[in-house]
């Protein structure tokens, strides 16, 4: 008799993504060896000044590829251990080594305790490094943006640290949901209600196995296989917007509208990636056509671009000349947007990051004020 359904459900998830990572690996080890002739820096270890006996290829035999590791985040939670349960399983099968990381936010009272909870938890699964860390939550965005940026910091650090290859996180589809939900409620454009990637961070780091899996499979996952979970107050305050979206948005919507809200705005989230992954292609390749020879942006040959394309361009601009990422919103740049298709002297545009864009003889300048 196979495992229950919750159980294989979550194992084949991670099982795909780790199947990935490894055909990732041997792509780029293929590439670095053309680049090196064929040798691999990664050996075994053997006795001093023992000279290797080399293969046709400069390969050397007791010479081999290391077996990548793959951490996961975890917070104690069900969707989280139901992850941990899953690479725990699946990792030793493919010969991938896999690890663990939780991060203690100090935001509530105990949370250090609860944090060695989770580190005896993964440990009991077989994984290895675990590791829990304390970090500092900012201001800077609101709480839940604060404690985001200071928890991404810390697995970025960790994958460093342990030389690891990629980060598992136990977002579900119903988090995927919300996250569309956010930023239509934002206005921020397509990109926005393209929601969470499965692949994201630097070199691909981040993986999402779970975003095609709903939230009470992963419960259910950890229910019958015994494994203590954490539900975090915070994820049931409505001092939080993702709480009381969760807890009252996502509900209502589901009144109004019937089931299958949650799966249709997952099923929203991949067909704008994807939109979203093709209009900065096309911004990507047109943008050297809109450049005068001292690259400054060309008014009119901004103007007969799709606005979609403009905006993408602009917005670039606007980045690489010092305008924070995040602070950088929709108006910003249709106000930007307006120097090309509603031009009647204006005067500066002020962006964040001290940035001015403004219009001087048919050339749009963007820089630093």
């Amino acid at each position: 008799m196979g495992p229950h359904p919750a159980v294989a459900a979550i194992r084949l998830a991670v099982r795909r993504v780790l199947h990935d990572i490894l055909t990732d690996q041997s792509r780029l080890s293929r590439t670095t060896g053309e680049r090196t002739g064929g040798r691999i820096t990664a050996r075994l270890a053997r006795p001093a000044g023992d000279i290797p006996e080399q293969t046709p290829n400069g390969q050397a035999p007791n010479e081999r590829t290391p077996s990548p590791l793959v951490l996961v985040a975890c917070s104690g939670g069900a969707d989280s251990m139901a992850l941990a349960s899953a690479l725990a399983f699946e990792a030793p099968k493919l010969g991938v080594r896999a690890g663990g990381i939780t991060v203690d936010h100090g935001l509530q009272p105990g949370s250090d305790l609860r944090a060695e909870e989770v580190v005896l938890r993964l440990r009991e699964l077989g994984l290895d490094p675990v590791e829990s860390i304390t970090v500092t939550v900012g201001r800077d965005g609101g709480p839940e943006a604060a404690a985001r940026d200071a928890r991404y910091a810390a697995l970025d650090a960790a994958l460093e640290r342990h030389g690891g290859t990629a980060i598992l996180l136990g977002h579900t589809r119903d988090d995927q949901a919300e996250t569309v939900l956010l930023g239509l409620a934002r206005g921020s454009g397509i990109r926005s209600l393209s929601g969470m990637a499965a692949v994201s961070g630097a070199d691909g780091r981040y993986r999402r196995p779970f975003l095609q899996l709903d939230r009470q499979t992963a419960r259910k996952a950890c229910l019958v296989q015994a494994l203590p979970v954490w539900d975090d107050p915070h994820n049931a305050d409505p001092a939080y917007t993702r709480s009381r979206l969760r807890h009252e948005g996502l509900p209502a919507l589901e009144k109004a509208l019937g089931k299958g809200v949650v799966e249709a705005l997952a099923r929203t989230a991949q067909l704008s990636r994807d939109d979203a992954d093709a209009l900065d292609t096309w911004a990507s390749q047109a943008e050297a056509s809109v450049r005068d020879a001292t690259g400054l942006l060309e008014c009119a040959k901004l103007y007969a671009l799709p606005p979609a394309v403009r905006r993408r361009i602009l917005r670039r601009a606007a980045i690489q000349a010092g305008a924070p990422a995040g602070s950088l919103f929709a108006r910003h740049i249709e106000e930007v947007d307006r120097l090309i298709t509603g031009w009647r002297g204006q005067g500066a545009i002020n962006l964040p990051g001290k940035v001015v864009a403004q219009r001087q003889g048919g050339r749009l300048v963007i820089r630093q004020g």
